[in-house]
C-alpha cells in the first residue's frame, strides 16, 4: 500500500511517535510524506520515506497528483486545527481529491491509529481492487 505521511508543525512530533509506535507496519508499505515531516520520521525511525516539498512548498499538491493518479491508498494528516495555515487552499485541495477518489484520510492520532491497525489486519485489500478496476477503465 502507498500510504501518505503529514503533520503540521506543532503535530510532527505526535507524527514521529506514531511513526515509532507503528514503524512493524509501516515498514511493509511504501510510505511518502512532505519534506521536514519525513525527515524527521526518517531519522527516527530509518523507515524508507519517498519525501516531497514541504506542504506549503508544493507537498501537498504533489501528494495529490498521486491521488488523482490513484496511485494513493491512504493518508494519515496530522493536522493543527487551532493554528491558521497559509497554504490551507491546498490542504482542502488535497482532502478534496481524497473524497473524490475516495481514499481514506485520518487526521488525527486516533483516526489514525484505527487506520493503521485496519491496514495491518488487511482490511484496506478493497484498495487493490479499486487500482485494478482504474486501471482496466484506462486501459
Amino acid at each position: 500500500m502507498n500510504i501518505a505521511l503529514i503533520a503540521h508543525d506543532k503535530k510532527k512530533e505526535v507524527m514521529v511517535r506514531f511513526a515509532i509506535a507503528y514503524q512493524r507496519i509501516l515498514r511493509e508499505h511504501t510510505l511518502y510524506a512532505t519534506g521536514t515531516t519525513g525527515s524527521r520520521i526518517h531519522e527516527a525511525t530509518g523507515l524508507s520515506i519517498h519525501r516531497f516539498r514541504s506542504g506549503p512548498l508544493g507537498g501537498d499538491q504533489q501528494i495529490g497528483a498521486l491521488l488523482a493518479d490513484n496511485q494513493m491508498d491512504c493518508i494519515l494528516f496530522f493536522r493543527d486545527p487551532l493554528t491558521s495555515q497559509p497554504h490551507e487552499p491546498d490542504i482542502l485541495a488535497l482532502l478534496r481529491l481524497a473524497d473524490v477518489h475516495n481514499v481514506p484520510v485520518a487526521t488525527n492520532l486516533a483516526g489514525a491509529e484505527v487506520m493503521i491497525r485496519s491496514i495491518d489486519k488487511g482490511g484496506f485489500s478493497w484498495r487493490e481492487v479499486v487500482r485494478q478496476k482504474e486501471e482496466e477503465n484506462q486501459g
